[in-house]
C-alpha cells in the first residue's frame, strides 16, 4: 500500500493499522513524493489525502492518470462537501472516503478496490484526436471543440471507452439509453448519424464505422 499523508499522526496509524493485518505499507507526505513513488513500483492500492503541503490530492491523481498509472486510488479527506467528492472522482480516484472514518470500513474499501484490481479508467478519454472529458463534459477534434448535446455525448463516451469494440444496437441502448426504449428502436441509427455530421463530416473523417448485421464500433482514424 502507497500511503500518502502529511499528518504524521494519521500517517502513523494507517501504518500501523495496515502493517497489523500484513499488508506491505510505504509513507509519503507529499504529492511530488507520491508522484515519484507510485510511478517506481506497483501497489496493491494508494490511499490519497487531498490536502498536501504542495499538489493537492486531486491534482495528484490526474497526474498519475495522465501517467498512466492505474493503481485502485481510494481518496481520504476532511473535505466531505458533494463537490469535493465529485472532483475526486472526476479526477481519476477509484473511491472517496471522509475523515473520520471507521478502520474496519477502510479495510472492506481496500478489499473492494483489490477485487477491481489495476485497469485503464483514465480521467480523460483519448481516441486518435479525439478527446472526451467527462468531468467538464467538453468534447475536441483535432484541438477543435465540438458541441453535443447531452445524449450525444453520453453516446460518444460510450464508444470511447471502448474503442475497437463492435457494439450491437442492442448494447448500446443498454449502456447509453434507460430501459423505456426497446431495441426495435432506430434512435441508436438517428444519434450514430448525428455523431458522424458534427464528429466525422467537417473534419473528414470516418470513426464511427457500420459493422453490417452487426452494430457500430468507434476507430482510430486519426491517420
Amino acid at each position: 500500500m502507497l500511503v500518502v499523508e502529511d499528518e504524521p499522526k494519521m500517517a502513523s496509524l494507517l501504518r500501523r493499522g495496515l502493517g497489523e493485518r500484513g499488508d506491505v505499507v510505504e509513507v509519503v507526505h507529499s504529492g511530488a513524493d507520491a508522484m515519484a513513488l507510485a510511478g517506481l513500483s506497483e501497489f496493491d492500492a494508494i490511499l490519497l489525502d487531498v490536502m498536501l503541503p504542495d499538489l493537492d490530492g486531486f491534482e495528484v491523481c490526474r497526474r498519475l492518470r495522465r501517467a498512466a498509472v492505474w493503481t485502485p486510488v481510494l481518496m481520504l479527506t476532511a473535505r466531505n462537501e458533494v463537490r469535493d467528492r465529485i472532483e475526486g472522482l472526476d479526477a481519476g480516484a477509484d473511491d472517496y472516503l471522509p475523515k473520520p472514518f471507521a478502520f474496519e470500513e477502510l479495510l472492506a474499501r481496500l478489499r473492494a478496490l483489490a477485487r477491481r484490481g489495476p485497469h485503464e479508467r483514465p480521467a480523460v478519454l483519448t481516441v486518435g484526436d479525439l478527446t472526451l472529458d467527462p468531468a467538464t463534459r467538453s468534447v475536441t477534434r483535432s484541438g477543435t471543440p465540438v458541441e453535443l448535446s447531452g445524449k450525444e455525448f453520453t453516446l460518444l463516451e460510450t464508444f470511447m471507452r471502448r474503442p475497437g469494440q463492435v457494439l450491437s444496437r442492442s448494447q448500446i441502448l443498454d449502456l447509453a439509453w434507460d430501459t423505456a426504449y426497446e431495441n426495435g428502436s432506430n434512435v441508436v441509427d438517428v444519434y450514430v448519424r448525428y455523431l458522424r455530421e458534427k464528429l466525422d463530416r467537417p473534419f473528414d473523417r470516418r470513426s464511427l464505422e457500420t459493422v453490417r448485421g452487426v452494430g457500430y464500433r468507434l476507430r482510430d482514424d486519426s491517420s
